[in-house]
């Protein structure tokens, strides 16, 4: 398969990129800043222009998505926007924008997060923006077209990140990148549609 893996630079997708090349797919690495191609996932004509410059391909595949922290008193309009255009509207874009392009039976895979299920301190808007992320999912898997499959990967902590974060997780068991990888592998190579992989 021809696979277009956005974040392939970061902790998840490096993991993610070595899983699927070693089934042999053709990894398309994207970023912000480097791999194959650059895309602003929260501009949507930059997104149809990466398409565009693609041509066909099998699967998208994310592994990108900002997110703010704040206490619930200290949220401001920037921390809400912030979450919303990078982690929800860009992953929505990824998907609506690749429609035209994507090849039948193709797949999307998304990313949301532990949070979206067990908030912790500072976290409102990381565990509003992760739920909608698996709402969009869930729905979308409902209608789209070309019999395309959608999932979504929800890691805890990575265990690669603990030390820097494990203060803010309490009780959270890690869980390694290629723990994750694996979650991303059954989404893009299986036959299930509309489901949210939990690694937590």
């Amino acid at each position: 398969m021809k696979i277009i893996l956005v974040g392939a630079a970061g902790t998840i997708g490096k993991q993610v990129k070595e899983v699927l090349e070693k089934e042999g797919h053709q990894i398309i690495s994207v970023g912000r800043k480097s791999g194959d191609y650059q895309v602003n996932m929260e501009d949507a004509t930059s997104v149809r222009e990466l398409y565009q410059k693609i041509g066909s391909f099998d699967a998208v595949v994310n592994a990108a998505g900002e997110i703010a922290f704040a206490p619930i008193d200290g949220i401001k309009k920037d921390h809400w926007m912030k979450a919303i255009n990078s982690k929800l509207l860009g992953q929505v874009n990824l998907v609506q924008e690749a429609i035209p392009f994507i090849n039948e039976k193709g797949s999307f895979t998304l990313v949301s997060g532990i949070l979206a299920e067990y908030p912790i301190a500072h976290g409102a808007v990381a565990t509003t923006v992760n739920r909608a992320v698996e709402g969009y999912v869930i729905a979308a898997a409902c209608e789209l077209p070309k019999s395309l499959r959608i999932n979504v990967v929800s890691p805890t902590m990575l265990a690669e990140s603990e030390k820097a974060y494990g203060a803010y997780f309490p009780g959270c068991k890690p869980v390694s990148g290629k723990d994750v990888a694996q979650a991303y592998k059954k989404s893009v190579m299986g036959v299930q549609t509309g489901q949210v992989f939990k690694l937590h």
